[in-house]
């Protein structure tokens, strides 16, 4: 039997087997609440050693898309509550993945007197989908002053708090693909000369904060954070101290004790891979888990696994477009290729219709 399918260990879990499903936006939460369609497709998908959910805002400010989920009020954690039931009713653990958009938004798809708050005040190129009038431009987002930071990194624990009374396992910092925690770390969107801004050690202050927060909260053993070295999405253009600057991530992170660290690698969907002497870095430098991602197939992370690359491997688009993917993994069968028309469409189509092996 291949080490993909086997049992592992996660901290003090026990997995299935050694397939995560990798965090995948998919905008279905009306009213930025889970509900009965997002537990039917979670549970669909339960064959997973580990479900990480779509990224969840901790806040009404975090809310950058359309029909995102959050996890600040009652009734979010009680959307969740079906969701985590669905997952754990099918054999998966779960994690949720807390994302705070930070300039990755736009007014129309944040609730009244929310803001869009960023490290700095510098607009990210382009435009956004709105529910309310299409595409429009990024706006220039609000600096965050001290007190701005001290009340997100308190969101964060208590999103944490709030995952945990929703059943989730534990939970993922979304500190990648240029959301707000990576746009602390990177100095094109930290622009800052306060203690949040210049040397890595002050642009890696926010990130670390929150996870000492959130460690205090909910406890070491059950916080996961999610980093994209070499991701260039949301503008997060490689610079030349990328490689040193993860390296010191790498071990601030292991000294708190995550219980795991999940590697993006875009260079499927066109980024510049991430080196292999970087993911070699996180395996020397990094203590607890490593998680690798990005364009799996199950040759590759079965060959992966049983090199020592990193003990657990994601999958994001198969998961999507197979609810079944284990199962056909296991027997080699053809697996159902996804529509992109559908990935972030309210409803059911194309998200938990999908068909499973006969």
């Amino acid at each position: 039997m291949s080490l993909l399918f086997e049992k592992a260990q996660l901290g003090s879990l026990s997995l299935q087997n050694h397939l995560v499903m990798s965090p995948l936006t998919r905008s279905r939460a009306i009213g930025n609440v889970p509900n009965e369609l997002m537990a039917e497709y979670y549970g669909q998908r339960a064959g997973a050693g580990l479900i990480i959910s779509e990224g969840t805002s901790p806040s009404p400010n975090g809310l950058g898309y359309a029909r995102i989920p959050g996890v600040f009020s009652a009734e979010q954690v009680a959307g969740w509550k079906r969701v985590t039931d669905a997952a754990h009713a099918g054999g998966a653990r779960m994690f949720l993945q807390i994302m705070h958009c930070g300039r990755v938004a736009h007014p129309l798809n944040l609730p009244a007197g929310a803001r869009v708050l960023a490290p700095s005040a510098v607009a990210l190129p382009g435009e956004m989908y709105t529910d309310a009038k299409g595409m429009k431009p990024h706006p220039v987002p609000q600096a965050m002053s001290e007190a701005d930071i001290k009340a997100t990194i308190a969101e964060f624990a208590q999103g944490a708090k709030n995952a945990v009374a929703a059943g989730f396992d534990g939970v993922e910092l979304h500190a990648a693909n240029g959301y707000l925690l990576e746009q602390f770390i990177r100095p094109n969107t930290n622009q800052r000369n306060d203690r949040y801004g210049g040397s890595i050690e002050n642009r890696a202050r926010f990130v670390l904060e929150v996870a000492d927060a959130v460690i205090a909260a909910i406890g070491k053993d059950k916080v996961g954070i999610r980093l994209s070295p070499f991701g260039v999405f949301n503008d997060m253009p490689v610079y030349p101290e990328l490689a040193d600057d993860y390296a010191y991530l790498a071990q601030q992170l292991s000294a708190r004790g995550l219980v795991y660290v999940h590697l993006v690698d875009h260079s499927p969907m066109g980024a510049p891979a991430v080196p292999d002497t970087i993911k070699a870095t996180f395996r020397k430098l990094f203590k607890g888990a490593l998680i690798l991602s990005g364009g799996y197939d199950a040759a590759r992370a079965e060959s992966d696994l049983a090199a020592g690359k990193c003990d657990l491997v994601a999958f994001g688009r198969p998961f999507l477009a197979n609810p079944d993917l284990v199962a056909r993994l296991k027997k080699g069968a053809a697996l159902n290729a996804p529509d992109p028309a559908t990935f972030y469409t309210p409803g059911a189509k194309g998200y938990t219709d999908y068909p499973s092996l006969a």
